[in-house]
């Protein structure tokens, strides 16, 4: 499987490998393994581990690191483009911005600010390396394509989609690479492109609130209102704690003069 060895990531963080492995035997990450046992970390992990090593820097007790490690995870999965993430300490709490919203992952005191971009940089020679290793496989299925075209956004948005596509040709049905695929489509300009892979992987898995979301996304850049409407009441159907779906759908009513729904939505959006 592709992905980065302990060696690369312990390089890339500036941490022995020792410290690396304690890392995942005190259960802050658990990283997948490779054909003979050997861990192999996902740029997600990276950013997990980033944070866990300000953390427990700051010492913050192990028991308040897994806490916040556990609800960050939960943000940063189903599409969401890891590039743009800035974590920060802001007063009392770690807050999360990606430049159009911002999260508290855990409630207490930090003690430091990174960009994820700034590892983003760090770690591309590495995944120029594994694209290139990836391209030259014959046996990779749709699931290692997929896996590729993750490790290439940051590098290689072009060769994202090639293996995004890649993995379709294997899998017409694997709803993350179609969830990903249209993300990149969409931030291209090709909406309507987008809208289809959206629809996909919304029908592939109907209970995908990130699925979801995004088709109601490009329905409403499409000037579609009514069906982006449905669409975004399917993402919270599958997630009710999905905020960006309820602000959303709070300017939706907005728009078509429903101030009561429109606020109500809004009050929910500003509870969570």
């Amino acid at each position: 499987m592709l992905g980065y060895s302990t060696r690369e990531v312990a390089k890339l963080l500036d941490l022995p490998v020792e410290r690396v492995r304690s890392f995942v035997r005190s259960g802050f990450l658990a990283p997948e393994r490779g054909p003979r046992g050997e861990m192999r970390f996902t740029f997600q992990d990276l950013v997990l581990l980033r944070t866990a090593r300000e953390l427990i820097g700051a010492r913050i007790a192990p028991r308040r690191v897994r806490r916040t490690l556990d609800q960050l995870r939960r943000e940063i999965t189903g599409g969401r483009p890891l590039s743009g993430l800035s974590i920060v300490a802001d007063g009392q709490s770690i807050v999360v911005r990606d430049g159009r919203m911002r999260w508290n992952p855990e409630d207490g005191q930090t003690l430091f600010d990174f960009q994820v971009a700034d590892l983003h940089r760090k770690v591309a020679p590495f995944t120029e390396r594994l694209a290139l290793k990836g391209r030259r496989r014959s046996d990779l299925d749709a699931e290692g394509w997929y896996e590729l075209g993750c490790d290439l956004e940051s590098v290689s948005p072009d060769g994202a989609v090639e293996a995004y596509q890649r993995a379709l040709e294997l899998d017409p049905d694997h709803a993350e690479a179609h969830i990903n695929l249209g993300r990149l489509l969409h931030e291209s300009g090709d909406t309507t492109a987008a809208l289809e892979h959206y629809r996909i992987a919304a029908d592939a898995k109907p209970g995908d609130a990130t699925a979801a979301f995004n088709l109601g996304v490009a329905l409403e850049d499409l000037g579609r209102d009514e069906e982006a409407l449905v669409a975004y009441e399917r993402a919270i159907a599958a997630d009710r704690s999905f905020r960006d779906a309820h602000y959303n759908i709070a300017g939706l009513y907005h728009r078509m003069g429903k101030p009561t729904a429109a606020l109500r939505h809004l009050r929910i959006y500003r509870k969570l």
